[in-house]
């Protein structure tokens, strides 16, 4: 069985934003869309991203792909960023944040599987309401679940930065996975911290419902937040299913359980 959602449309943008360098990774397959956001120096920073992202671009390949693969993905792009920082002297202590979006199979039927490693994000547009689907690895996010900071004091906070977890660490730590049902009409929204870090949710949602087109979404997404000043590296990609036949019985699958599908491994 194909494992691919007929007519997926995808958008990616990435801006060195107000860094020298950009160590933002972003790769976009048939089936497999990622952001990583690599961290420890220009040289380090860059390749511990692209490890990830082309690690987990490699899922693209397989013909039916299922949420535990895309565990076991991320895993394997961990040990291979120790495994360079191992080699090369001048990486050790290199390390990125990884986020995305995988169409899955559960139960014979094509899903969509997310996950992430950090603070990059994946957001969910549904009937026109954008939700945060990731729970960002941060300090700031831990004191923002315990009801110390709003969302929006976090975004200005001067520890956001202070991540919790990421690849190129042992052990890598829980990757946390979500698997959804699609629905016609549906986008997703994958993007470094230096987006989210620079919009609000009410922009990010106003422009992925007012911006039909995929990629002008994502450069509109990554412009925006250039010009509102970018400290860090911005990236995007939208991913957006249009109108379709669905094989699931939507009576039996109802839209409460997109939003609390939570599966961790």
């Amino acid at each position: 069985m194909n494992a691919l959602l007929p007519g997926v449309l995808v958008g990616l943008t990435s801006h060195v934003g107000g860094r020298a360098h950009n160590e933002d990774c972003a790769r976009a397959g048939r089936s497999v869309f990622v952001v990583a956001d690599g961290m420890g120096g220009h040289a380090a920073g860059e390749v511990a991203s692209s490890i990830a992202a082309e690690t987990l671009l490699e899922l693209d390949q397989r013909q039916v792909l299922h949420p535990r693969d895309v565990i076991a993905q991320v895993a394997e792009a961990n040990r291979r960023i120790l495994a360079s920082a191992a080699h090369h002297p001048e990486q050790t202590g290199m390390g990125t944040t990884v986020a995305g979006v995988a169409i899955v199979h559960v139960g014979g039927s094509p899903h969509w599987a997310v996950f992430n490693v950090g603070d990059s994000r994946v957001y969910r547009l549904l009937d026109g309401e954008l939700r945060q689907v990731t729970v960002d690895h941060s300090e700031v996010w831990e004191l923002v679940q315990r009801g110390e900071l709003t969302p929006e004091e976090a975004r200005h906070h001067p520890g956001r930065n202070i991540v919790t977890r990421t690849l190129g660490r042992e052990p890598v730590g829980q990757v946390d996975t979500w698997v959804f049902p699609p629905y016609a009409g549906e986008r997703f929204l994958v993007c470094s911290d230096g987006l989210s870090n620079e919009l609000a949710p009410s922009e990010l949602e106003q422009v992925l419902t007012s911006v039909d087109d995929v990629q002008q979404s994502a450069d509109e997404l990554v412009r925006r937040a250039v010009e509102a000043g970018a400290r860090d590296n911005v990236t995007a990609i939208v991913v957006a299913l249009p109108g379709m036949e669905s094989d699931l019985d939507e009576d039996t699958t109802p839209r409460t359980q997109v939003d609390r599908g939570v599966s961790q491994g």
